[in-house]
């Protein structure tokens, strides 16, 4: 496949007329090729510009937004990342919530080796809360949890 070629299936890299999506459902995380997939590599991407809105007070809440992943076939394109990120800016959810959908977008957009994404929200209250969801999940299946 020609650069072209994979450049033409990237739609919001080097749009500047691109409009962000209404909500996360709207967005689509584009990805390319990874370059060099018999090599295990991390990539980092990190944003403090992160919002989203409590669901019961209607509040802001504000995040750094932190992904880690090891690709396998493909990779995230970070223009994409960036306006599906804008895109919770309306979306009421709970930060737990937030954090795993971000998870299983992007385990669903790109299919990575491993992938950890860390979301440290704000304090309100005086009381800060972070997330962190993995991929794999490293919990113990069937595991009793009483």
């Amino acid at each position: 496949m020609t650069k072209r070629k994979r450049a033409g299936q990237l739609t919001l890299l080097g749009h500047s007329d691109a409009k962000l999506p209404a909500s996360p459902a709207e967005a689509r995380l584009e990805t390319f090729q990874n370059p060099a997939p018999n090599r295990n590599y991390r990539i980092h991407f990190e944003t403090d510009d992160f919002t989203s809105v409590c669901p019961v007070t209607g509040q802001p809440d504000f995040a750094q937004i932190d992904i880690d992943y090891v690709p396998d076939r493909l990779c995230v394109e970070s223009k994409s990342l960036k306006f599906y990120l804008a895109s919770y800016r309306n979306e009421h959810a709970f930060n737990e919530a937030v954090t795993n959908r971000i998870l299983d977008d992007f385990v669903k957009a790109c299919a990575p080796r491993e992938a950890i994404i860390t979301a440290q929200f704000s304090a309100r209250g005086g009381i800060a809360l972070t997330v962190r969801a993995e991929y794999p999940d490293k919990r113990e299946i069937g595991r009793d949890h009483r």
